[in-house]
């Protein structure tokens, strides 16, 4: 009778510590699957839409990229400021013609005022976008201040609304020497070229204004003759070789022609002679249409010590000969002042003086 009594207590016993067996074994899955999920929670984004944030530098780029099961939002702080994109050719700011008169007086305290995004020395950069070109305005000039203001006042308004990076420089030649047009128009070009990387210059009388702002002040593929249809005229082309009053030139087309010649003192020729030196480069003149460029010139008497130079012919006929050793290659000058205005750089240059 003990036997069967004694089998059943050793079941019994077994099948207690299996089950305790298996009361364990759950428990410690258990345990180990809680503190896995405990385990994995930190790297799980939290917040929908961010990125997780890591300050590891040796984390590798995995980790650093968003799961692609969330929304890719980026918060702020990873954020990068927006790259400014290059300003729109033609500019959305032009108005097109434009109305020039003479007849009432400017000041210019009256031209900064309404020019407040003007820095010193006349320059001026877009804010909204990355200017196409880099221009330097080069002025020939002496003691005319009046006209100069009247300049300033179109200009400055035309030049922005054309979205342009640049800065305006008046040359203006020093004592009573016969005026030397060219070899101010070289001076600009160095002096400029000492303050920023300029790519482009326009070269322009101080008299003339244009009547409509599609006409652009830069540089083209071929050098630009801008003052195409001058009131002076009647709105014509004088000569289809005629290169005088406004023009624009970009760096390399500049140095192409080893700039404009330096020995035409007085009134004339020295427009013919930077033709002649064009077309033995192999270049050739662009221009607007007589249209859009159309401009106006402030009239006035011919300047004392600027009379027709009566050599000027003869110097035309032989520029293929002078243009190589006379030009920007042997400029010479003397810088007696150097002014900084809001509306403009006003350099005053002593030049030599004129040979007898």
């Amino acid at each position: 009778m003990r036997e069967p009594t004694g089998n059943f207590t050793f079941l019994h016993r077994i099948c207690t510590l299996v089950v305790l067996l298996c009361f364990v074994h759950i428990s410690v899955t258990l345990l180990y699957y809680v503190k896995s999920w405990d385990f994995k929670q930190p790297s799980i984004q939290t917040q929908p839409g961010q990125r997780k944030l890591t300050f590891n530098r040796e984390s590798s780029e995995e980790e650093s990229k968003p799961t692609t099961n969330l929304p890719h939002i980026i918060p702020n702080i990873t954020d990068t400021p927006e790259e400014l994109q290059q300003c729109p050719d033609p500019s959305p700011l032009l108005v097109g013609p434009l109305r020039i008169e003479f007849s009432a007086p400017v000041s210019l305290e009256h031209v900064r005022s309404e020019n407040p995004a003007l820095q010193e020395g006349g320059r001026f950069k877009p804010k909204d976008c990355i200017a196409l070109q880099k221009v330097a305005i080069i002025i020939p000039f002496r003691k005319r201040d009046e006209h100069l203001k009247f300049w300033l006042y179109y200009l400055h308004p035309i030049l922005q609304r054309q979205q342009l990076d640049y800065g305006v420089y008046i040359i203006n030649q020093d004592g009573d020497e016969t005026f030397n047009r060219a070899k101010l128009l070289n001076v600009g070009y160095a002096e400029a070229l000492k303050e920023y990387g300029y790519e482009c210059f326009v070269f322009s009388d101080v008299d003339l204004i244009p009547m409509d702002d599609r006409n652009t002040y830069k540089c083209f593929s071929q050098p630009r003759h801008l003052s195409v249809s001058m009131d002076k005229f009647g709105f014509r082309l004088p000569y289809n070789q005629y290169f005088g009053g406004v023009s624009s030139m970009s760096k390399e087309q500049f140095l192409k022609i080893n700039g404009f010649p330096n020995n035409y003192w007085g009134w004339g020729g020295e427009d013919d002679d930077i033709f002649n030196r064009l077309s033995s480069k192999g270049m050739s003149i662009s221009r607007p249409s007589g249209a859009i460029g159309k401009c106006r010139m402030i009239r006035h008497d011919r300047d004392k010590q600027n009379d027709p130079n009566p050599q000027r012919f003869d110097r035309i006929a032989h520029t293929r000969e002078t243009m190589h050793k006379d030009g920007i290659n042997s400029l010479s000058y003397k810088v007696v002042k150097v002014e900084k205005d809001q509306l403009f750089t006003k350099i005053t240059v002593d030049l030599g003086e004129a040979p007898k």
